[in-house]
């Protein structure tokens, strides 16, 4: 399924090696896509177990108080919320699973597109051109917000000084 085009050539045959083989717009896709795919589910897991942990040790809380322990221990619980919620806030783990499934999901969408020669890529002249600039479009926008939130992250903690 995936088309294999030399740079360099209109015909799509192989090149005589003075052009490099670069990836076609395809196999970027695809790259893009397993990468996308796995930081989201990375992401998502480390999001989930952090807020389980803080729901455990804050339902843990009271239990314990009821039954006596040290306030040391209490103490240590609620202590641990911060620090589990400070490292969420600073890793921004919900907010790049949310981020990197949207752009997974687009560039599936744009996979869709093109393996059915549907939307867009009906009448391209050049199909496999036009997506290699939406892909890296996508990829472009995504690595924008990234840098964007960045940015506000430092401003934010900049601030608190």
């Amino acid at each position: 399924m995936s088309k294999q085009v030399a740079v360099g050539t209109e015909s799509g045959e192989k090149g005589d090696g003075a052009v490099p083989q670069l990836p076609s717009a395809w196999s970027r896709l695809e790259e893009q896509l397993a990468w996308y795919d796995a930081k989201a589910a990375h992401n998502q897991r480390w999001f989930k177990a952090l807020k389980v942990c803080q729901i455990v040790t804050a339902a843990a809380i009271p239990v314990a108080a009821a039954a006596g322990a040290t306030s040391w221990l209490i103490g240590g619980g609620g202590g641990l919320i911060v620090v589990l919620e400070g490292v969420q806030q600073m890793q921004q783990y919900q907010q790049n699973w949310i981020t990197y499934r949207a752009t997974c999901e687009r560039l599936k969408h744009e996979k869709f597109l093109f393996a059915a020669h549907a939307g867009p890529y009906a009448t391209a002249p050049r199909p496999e051109a036009l997506l290699a600039e939406r892909v890296e479009g996508l990829v472009s926008q995504e690595h924008a917000a990234w840098g964007e939130r960045l940015e506000g992250a430092a401003r934010g903690a900049g601030d608190e000084s």
